[in-house]
């Protein structure tokens, strides 16, 4: 057994949960928070750090820190079939209904629509989507190790890229920094915090923290201790890379309004920036590069799918996922970019605080004796607020009145819980309800001892 790993034992498991996260979400996001936040973007960037990284990176530790062999088996402690819910709609989520999507959209905005007629953009989505999922559907139904190989070329490929036309923003910035739009003028930081669930980093660190875990695990590390340890020390590779990423892109975005004006998206924005400083060419490369980091990342997503939902139905194949899933998942893409992450706020807004009270519970069970009334009390009262929250966000994306029976209900959130506005209604009453349930636990215990 062994106590302690090399540096280059953490770098490298490092880098492999970068190129885990680093996806299509993580372009567009920080690109189109930098246009829209304008003079404010260090603030609207520092709270995007905060949900883009930081959650992540608790997220895989709330897995090596409490000895779950899945995710389905943490969310579990609230009760099984909760366990499942949550989780399948956390891969639906992170699969075929948002993410996969978004692979196949965001490559195609970047790097194939700048060569596209503005008349025959949605047929050349059409096309390219066909061919994008096809090809993701060939991946998935015979793994091979060439994506793995060309993930590992790819990841660096990519960062090289990123930081040469980086350097370029720094050095030679497109333009001065504008004012902020809409939401950035006032309270840039919570709306930055709240930009930060688009990248789905948070929900998909619960998932591929076993990854990690495993990994950590065939170089011989076995004490829960020295796992965790790895898991923080690798953890932090990853999200100080993403983090960089992220500050570089969304300065990228601020300084290319002036130019370019604001795009609906973030995906063009590095396309303008590729073509300002290095022309045809440099469009040309990043659309390639681009394309095929979108592709292995949308067929790690469409086989992590089809692997969980063959074990939850058995007597379906593996195969038949697969094909349903591509298929979903090429229809949905199809929509366009905009209108996918129009329609997945409400989801993110009612997923992502479940997701993180599950982390925090997952740090403190310990002190609770890992009792199920405290992860019920505390979950219940954040379904409570976050699926209003839901509900809010998706009247909002398709543009209808509040159902009235919410009213009633918003106005009483309003009025009783601080940061509601803000979509952050649910933090101090969770965090309550944790606190007076882990200590009534802890009060029963006491008497039960001492009786």
């Amino acid at each position: 057994m062994k106590e302690k790993l090399t540096f280059s034992s953490y770098a490298t498991i490092g880098v492999m949960l970068f190129a885990l996260f680093f996806g299509a979400g993580n372009l567009i996001f920080p690109a189109q928070l930098g246009q829209l936040a304008g003079e404010n973007v260090w603030q609207a960037v520092f709270g995007f750090l905060i949900t883009g990284v930081g959650l992540p990176l608790l997220g895989i530790l709330a897995m090596s820190f409490s000895g779950s062999k899945n995710l389905q088996d943490l969310a579990g402690r609230i009760h099984p079939i909760y366990g499942v819910l949550f989780t399948s709609l956390l891969y639906l989520t992170i699969g075929p209904f948002f993410a996969a999507p978004r692979t196949g959209t965001v490559a195609y905005d970047v790097g194939i629509s700048p060569f596209v007629s503005e008349g025959f953009q949605q047929g050349g989505l059409l096309i390219f989507t066909l061919g994008f999922f096809f090809v993701t559907l060939l991946f998935s139904l015979y793994p091979a190790k060439i994506v793995d190989y060309v993930g590992k070329i790819l990841a660096p490929g990519i960062v090289v890229l990123l930081v040469v036309l980086l350097a370029m923003v720094v050095f030679q910035p497109m333009g001065a920094l504008q004012y902020p739009q809409e939401a950035y003028t006032n309270g840039a930081f919570v709306k930055g915090f709240l930009e930060g669930y688009n990248t789905m980093d948070a929900l998909a660190s619960l998932v591929f923290g076993i990854i990690v875990i495993k990994a950590i695990r065939s170089l011989g590390i076995t004490s829960k201790r020295e796992i965790l340890g790895a898991t923080a020390k690798a953890g932090s590779v990853a999200i100080v890379l993403l983090g960089a990423i992220y500050v570089g892109i969304a300065y990228l975005g601020a300084t290319s309004t002036e130019v370019y004006g604001i795009f609906d998206t973030g995906g063009p924005v590095l396309s303008s920036a590729a073509t300002h400083y290095f022309g045809t060419f440099g469009l040309i490369l990043l659309a390639i590069v681009i394309t095929l980091a979108c592709l292995t990342t949308s067929i790690g997503l469409t086989t992590a799918c089809a692997e969980y939902f063959h074990s939850l139905f058995p007597k379906v194949s593996y195969k038949k996922f697969v094909v349903f899933f591509a298929f979903i998942t090429f229809v949905i893409a199809n929509f366009g970019l905009a209108n996918i992450i129009t329609y997945s706020i409400p989801v993110l807004m009612f997923l992502y605080p479940l997701a993180i009270v599950l982390m925090l519970l997952a740090f403190l069970s310990p002190l609770f004796y890992h009792r199920r009334a405290v992860y019920i009390s505390v979950i219940s009262v954040t379904f409570l607020i976050s699926s209003i929250d839901g509900l809010k966000s998706l009247c909002e994306s398709v543009g209808i009145p509040y159902f009235d029976w919410m009213l009633p209900i918003i106005s009483f959130y309003e009025t009783v819980l601080p940061l509601y506005p803000e979509g952050l209604g649910w933090l101090l009453p969770a965090c309550i309800v944790m606190i007076v349930t882990g200590v009534v636990i802890r009060i029963q215990k006491a008497s039960t001892v001492h009786a």
